[in-house]
C-alpha cells in the first residue's frame, strides 16, 4: 500500500517577510503548516535579528532553490558605533566600548573601501558548518575553529543616514556576504567599534518587494477561508510565484511537446537556437510550461539536469 502523504503537493515560491526574533527555519515551518505543504525549503537563512525577504520554495520549486541561494542580495542595515559585541549584532554581549570620533567624510571613505571584490572571513556566529556542525554552536561553547576566507563582491554600499552614533546603509552584494562582518570591520576601520542593531533584506535576485507577505497576512487568509467555508488554497495559492521564477536569469529553451516528453524521460535532444554551453531553463509548447533545468552537453544537445515531476490527479 502506498505511503500516505503528509501535506498536499503545492508548487511555487512564496516571498515571506520574515519577522525579527525567529529563525528562518521557524518561519519556514510556519509557512509549510499554513499551506499544508508536502515539502518546503528556504533559500538562504536570515539571522533571528533580521527581517525581510525570505523566499520559501514549496513542492517541486525546492529543486531550484539553489539558484536563489547563489543569487545577489540587498540589505538595509543600521549599525551602532562605539560598541563591539561578540556576535557583531545586538543579540550578543558588548565586549568593548570606545568613544566615537567620526565625521561624515571619514565614514564615507571607509565605507567606499568595501566596494568591489574582497576576501571575507565568516563570523563564528554564522550557520556555515565545520566538521558537520554549524559554526554558531562552537561559538556558543566558546570554541574558536578555523574558517577559510572567501571571495565576496559588494556591488554597491551607500550611506543613507549618519546621526550621532547611528549609521544606516544600503548594501547590494553577492551570495555569502555577512553584513555583520562588514559592520564589525567598518567599526574597526573607524577606531570605535560597531555592531548591527537592525538588518532588513530588501531583495533576493530580481524578486519584487511588493510581492512580500507577512505571516500575519497568511494567517488572516487561513482564518478567512475557514469563516467562508472554502478551501484555504483558494486564497493562499494566488500569492505563489511560479516555480521557475527561481531560475529566470537562465536563458529559456522552448521545445515541442514531443521533444519535451523525451527530455522528461531522461533523453538529451537537439534544439535549434539553443545556446552552445551552460545551463538553460526548459519550457514546453506554446504554453511555455516549465519542465526543468537543462545542461548543454558536449554534442550541443539539451540534456536534462533537474526535472519537474508532473503529478496526475490520481497521484494527488
Amino acid at each position: 500500500m502506498a505511503r500516505r502523504r503528509r501535506g498536499r503537493p503545492v508548487d511555487g515560491v512564496i516571498l515571506l517577510d520574515k519577522p525579527t526574533g525567529i529563525t528562518s527555519n521557524d518561519a519556514l515551518q510556519k509557512v509549510k503548516r499554513i499551506y499544508f505543504a508536502e515539502k518546503a525549503g528556504h533559500t538562504g537563512a536570515l539571522d533571528p535579528l533580521a527581517t525581510g525577504m525570505l523566499p520559501i520554495c514549496l513542492g517541486e520549486a525546492t529543486k531550484f532553490s539553489q539558484f536563489l541561494l547563489d543569487s545577489d542580495k540587498r540589505y538595509r542595515v543600521i549599525a551602532k558605533l562605539g560598541e563591539r559585541t561578540n556576535t557583531s549584532d545586538s543579540d550578543g554581549e558588548v565586549v568593548e566600548t570606545r568613544e566615537v570620533k567620526v565625521d561624515r567624510g571619514q565614514l564615507e571613505r571607509c565605507i567606499a573601501k568595501f566596494r568591489g571584490e574582497t576576501d571575507q572571513i565568516p563570523s563564528m556566529f554564522s550557520a556555515l558548518k565545520y566538521q558537520g556542525r554549524p559554526l554558531y554552536e562552537y561559538a556558543r561553547e566558546g570554541v574558536e575553529v578555523p574558517r577559510e576566507s572567501r571571495k565576496i563582491t559588494v556591488y554597491s554600499i551607500e550611506l543613507i543616514r549618519f546621526e550621532g552614533d547611528e549609521v544606516e546603509m544600503d548594501v547590494h552584494c553577492s551570495k555569502g556576504t555577512y553584513i555583520r562582518t562588514i559592520t564589525d570591520d567598518l567599526g574597526e576601520m573607524l577606531g570605535c567599534g560597531a555592531h548591527v542593531t537592525s538588518l532588513r533584506r530588501t531583495g533576493v535576485s530580481n524578486y519584487p518587494m511588493d510581492r512580500v507577505v507577512t505571516l500575519e497576512q497568511l494567517e488572516e487568509l487561513l482564518e478567512q477561508a475557514r469563516e467562508q467555508d472554502i478551501a484555504p488554497r483558494e486564497l493562499l495559492d494566488p500569492l505563489l510565484l511560479p516555480m521557475d521564477s527561481a531560475v529566470q536569469d537562465l536563458q529559456e529553451v522552448n521545445m515541442l511537446p514531443e521533444l519535451a516528453d523525451m527530455v522528461l524521460h531522461g533523453q538529451p535532444v537537439q534544439i535549434f537556437g539553443a545556446p552552445v554551453e551552460g545551463q538553460v531553463r526548459m519550457t514546453s509548447g506554446e504554453e511555455r510550461t516549465f519542465i526543468g533545468i537543462g545542461q548543454i552537453d558536449d554534442d550541443g544537445r539539451v540534456a536534462p539536469k533537474r526535472l519537474v515531476v508532473f503529478r496526475t490527479e490520481e497521484q494527488e
